[in-house]
């Protein structure tokens, strides 16, 4: 079984996560909330490092 347009849709939609998250990323930096920054992210590293290994196996 060929996974590979599967895999290449779940890594097209990490992207976007990805892409939306480095947006809240900026507008918490530039609003000067802190806490949120900081979660964001760690929440953004961890999508890229999921990103990264769904990109190793496609």
């Amino acid at each position: 079984m060929d996974r590979r347009p599967e895999l290449s849709s779940l890594a097209a939609t990490l992207e976007e996560l990805a892409r939306r998250v480095t947006e809240l990323t900026d507008a918490a930096t530039a609003a000067g909330d802190d806490e949120a920054m900081v979660e964001l992210v760690g929440l953004e590293r961890q999508l890229q490092g999921s990103l990264r290994r769904m990109r190793r196996l496609l």
